[in-house]
């Protein structure tokens, strides 16, 4: 078994203050495969020194520097890409196809599209003609707490760490403590480019202990966390008291409006999306919202999609679907899923249990629901599991009323031929982003949502400013 019991703070791996050993189960079999050490308030503190003793220097470097090291990051980081891919395989259960071609390349696309932005950013502006001796700088947040979830591990770890490298900031990562591994090994990479001592620190532990201890500490000068509302919120409160910006990037309830002249390929195309990664993505496509003359059809197709999917251990080469992470959340997902079924919904494929043949590991049969109305739970609530509830509508304003109706605002989608169709309803979706006929938002695009998907944004300039103060000086 793996044995990774040790922080990386102020450039050295160290060992826990007080031993807290846990150990890391394998989706696929419910077998241990790894042990780390939690961490408690001393390592906490010990990190945060270190990123504070550490910011005076680094927020001074040049863009050059800060250029420089991302880029010994990158070039280690494609040199291992086959480690991340079985680290992340291994700790949440992707398979090994998903985790080569999806799960570790997301790490390297966001490196890789932060270093194009970084390097035409105008850390130093004029106000205007009008003010030819002001200027506004841009300047680096101070120490972040940078916390983690485990679905995809480097797409997340990514766009933290990097944007704040470059924009000068340190920082304390607390990566998910189900799926550490390979955070840990990003680390190492970290470290092998040559990161000075204290820019860049990393503390296992769970949200209750090192999460609140990062979102309380006084010397933390923001908080970036990915995950649930749930603890977003918490998060939120426990940061209150030493006013530290926090960024929030939760969960979604996507809708996925499928207009009658969408492309023959739309309803497959979407419920694919909603099953990917074993359907745990915040982003996922979880709604389909089809017009009632091709209800029937739609609810056919994506029946057939789900019978056909194959379901698989995460070391099986092919393209299957893997297992959900852990015990709670398949309890949580068998729990929703009889939820459906109480409530009225209409099973038209999967449903409660593991698939035929699986008597272990964190299995669930790709479901559809038909007939589902908003104010079912299984409309309301984030599953997080391979779960697609179809929806009928009669008409274009129902449609969008349909999607808004949600306490999220993360990602909708649009299927229509018609541009002005798409642009329309585009328009009227309340959430951070729409992507429309299956094309992917391009690269360096902003990711994050309103209401209760969170604040703020990811990727490209967005994510820079993120971690950047705007200091106004006149005079100048």
């Amino acid at each position: 078994m793996i044995s990774k019991r040790e922080f990386f703070i102020d450039g050295r791996w160290v060992a826990p203050a007080r031993p807290h050993d846990l150990e890391v189960i394998n989706p696929s079999n419910e077998e241990p495969c790894a042990v780390i050490s939690l961490g408690g308030q001393s390592d906490t503190d010990a990190a945060v020194a270190a990123a504070r003793r550490a910011f005076a220097s680094w927020s001074m470097t040049a863009r050059e520097e800060r250029l420089a090291l991302v880029e010994r990051i990158l070039e280690l980081y494609n040199a291992r890409t086959e480690e991340m891919a079985q680290a992340i395989s291994l700790e949440m259960g992707a398979p090994i196809e998903l985790a080569r071609t999806q799960q570790a390349p997301a790490g390297s696309w966001h490196i890789k599209n932060f270093l194009r932005a970084a390097k035409t950013f105008s850390f130093e502006r004029m106000l205007g003609d009008h003010a030819p001796n002001d200027r506004i700088l841009y300047e680096p947040i101070g120490v972040c707490g940078l916390i983690t979830p485990w679905n995809w591990p480097m797409n997340q770890v990514t766009l933290k760490v990097i944007p704040a490298l470059l924009t000068g900031c340190t920082m304390v990562l607390k990566p998910s403590e189900i799926a550490p591994l390979s955070s840990l090994l990003f680390a190492e990479i970290v470290a092998q480019a040559g990161a000075p001592a204290g820019v860049f620190n990393l503390v296992n532990g769970d949200g209750p202990g090192v999460g609140t201890q990062l979102s309380t500490h006084p010397d933390v000068d923001m908080i970036s966390f990915t995950g649930s509302a749930r603890a977003g919120t918490a998060i939120s409160k426990n940061a209150a008291d030493t006013l530290k910006r926090v960024h929030l990037e939760l969960g979604g309830k996507g809708a996925n409006i499928v207009f009658p002249d969408a492309d023959e390929k739309a309803v497959k195309r979407g419920a694919l999306h909603c099953f990917n990664n074993s359907g745990q993505s915040c982003n996922a496509p979880t709604r389909m919202l089809v017009q009632r003359d091709h209800y029937d059809q739609a609810v056919e197709i994506a029946r057939a999609v789900a019978d056909a999917m194959p379901v698989g251990p995460s070391n099986e080469q092919g393209r299957h679907m893997g297992p959900v992470v852990s015990q709670m959340q398949f309890d949580k997902i068998q729990g929703l899923i009889q939820k459906g079924i109480d409530e009225g919904a209409r099973l038209v494929a999967g449903g409660p249990g593991r698939p035929e043949g699986f008597n272990r590991g964190y299995f669930v049969r790709p479901t559809v629901f038909a007939d589902v109305s908003n104010d079912m739970t299984i409309a309301r609530e984030e599953i997080f599991g391979p779960v697609l509830s179809i929806l009928p509508f009669e008409t274009e304003e129902e449609a969008i009323a349909i999607a808004n109706d949600t306490t999220y605002g993360l990602t909708n989608y649009v299927q229509s031929q018609n541009s002005e169709t798409r642009q329309r309803v585009a328009r009227r979706l309340r959430s951070g982003m729409v992507e429309m006929n299956g094309q992917p938002r391009g690269a360096g695009s902003p990711f994050g949502g309103m209401k209760a998907s969170g604040n703020g944004r990811e990727g490209g300039v967005w994510g820079l400013e993120d971690f950047l103060e705007v200091k106004a000086v006149s005079g100048w």
